[in-house]
Formats: C-alpha cells, sequence, structure tokens
C-alpha cells in the first residue's frame, strides 16, 4: 500500500460547496505529484485498514492558489456493524476524514438508524469532498480546498427508505427528527466543525462535516 504525506493547511473558517454565493476557482496547472510515508499517515491508513474500509490511498497533488489534495484516500465504502456502507459522490478526502467519516457512519449513524428508525444504514449520499475555491461569501480559503470537509445531503436506509436534510430535518414525523438530530450531535464528537441547517441557510440542504477547523464549531 502506497501511503503519503501528511499535511494540514489551516483554515479559518469552514465553506460548503454548493452554497449560492460560494467563489468556485478554477483548477490551477497540476504541479506534479509526490508520494512519500510518515509514521502519522501509515497509522491514519492502517486504522482504516483495520476498520474494514475499503479505499485507495492517492498521490499528493498541488493545485495552486493553497489548493492541494495531501494525505488523501478514494473512499470506496466504509464498514458498519454488519456489513458495507456504500458512500456516494465523493473526490479525495483526507485521511484523518475518512477515519472520523468511518467512525460516524458506523458508531453514529448506522447504528442511530437502527435504534430510532428501525432499520440499518445501506448508504450515505454526499454533495461531495475536494473543491478549490473560498468559504462562501468571504476571500479565505475553504477546508473543502484541501479535502479536509465533506457535505452530507442523504442517508438511505436498507428498508428503502431515504433521509434528506433538505426535506426532513424538519420532517412530521418525531423518530426522522430524532435521528437527523442525533446523528448530527454524534458528528460533533468525531469532527470539529458540523454545520447543519440551524446554522444558516446556505446549510439548508446538508451538513458540512470537517477535520481542520482552528476552533470546535457545532451547528
Amino acid at each position: 500500500m502506497r501511503v503519503f504525506s501528511a499535511f494540514v493547511l489551516a483554515v479559518v473558517v469552514t465553506g460548503c460547496a454548493g452554497s449560492p454565493d460560494s467563489a468556485q476557482r478554477p483548477p490551477a496547472r497540476n504541479t506534479g505529484a509526490s508520494i512519500s510515508q510518515t509514521p502519522q499517515v501509515r497509522a491514519c491508513l492502517a486504522n482504516l485498514g483495520a476498520a474494514k474500509v475499503n479505499f485507495t490511498p492517492l498521490e499528493d497533488r498541488f493545485f495552486g492558489a493553497g489548493c492541494a489534495t495531501l494525505g488523501t484516500v478514494k473512499l470506496g465504502w466504509l464498514a458498519g456493524d454488519a456489513g458495507r456502507l456504500d458512500v456516494t459522490n465523493l473526490g479525495p478526502v483526507s485521511c484523518p476524514l475518512a477515519n472520523a467519516m468511518q467512525n460516524w457512519a458506523r458508531f453514529g449513524v448506522d447504528r442511530a438508524a437502527r435504534q430510532i428508525l428501525g432499520s440499518p444504514l445501506a448508504r450515505i449520499e454526499t454533495m461531495g469532498s475536494y473543491s478549490c475555491r473560498n468559504v462562501a461569501g468571504t476571500g479565505r480559503l475553504s477546508a473543502h480546498a484541501t479535502a479536509n470537509a465533506v457535505d452530507i445531503a442523504a442517508f438511505r436506509l436498507a428498508d428503502g427508505r431515504r433521509i434528506s436534510v433538505l426535506n426532513d430535518w424538519n420532517s412530521s414525523s418525531p423518530q426522522v427528527r430524532a435521528f437527523l438530530r442525533t446523528i448530527r450531535d454524534s458528528a460533533c464528537k468525531r469532527f470539529g466543525t458540523v454545520l447543519s441547517p440551524e446554522y444558516n441557510a446556505a446549510h439548508r440542504d446538508h451538513l458540512h462535516l470537517e477535520t481542520s477547523a482552528m476552533r470546535p464549531l457545532c451547528r
């Protein structure tokens, strides 16, 4: 297994793909790929392997304007208590973000789905991870620009039900509302920043999960 250098680019505040006023930066010239080994990345990848996650390590890449994908992986699927948990629409994610997603998906989302909704989780639908752009409405680089954030749109259960942030955050079903708020609170224990529809209108359709925040924020 190839492993790659861990690199942390500090991002002061978060931003999400798809926000109406987000400033998308055009991809700059790729300055090349590199492969290196550090104890931190080896340990991170080993944790993913031990958790039975399906993933592929990716080459480090620099895209200019502060955008880069360093120490990232491509996720095939995550692992639940009783089998695989599919994830959709994901590009590169940093290894720490992948580990946080794995723990949240298994111990937060899958178990909450079983306990509150009576069905295991089958799939997590995302709105993407890496995106070279600024925080919406600012000149500051988004955590998405270093693959340290992912936006979660919906959850597909094994019984076929689809629970979406947009349509179900204020659902008429108390169980569905409880499920979404339970997994939001669970995410707050595992990610540095978690933003939900209760934060602002730009997050009405997704949960923003980020590992690179300087200060914890859970809304």
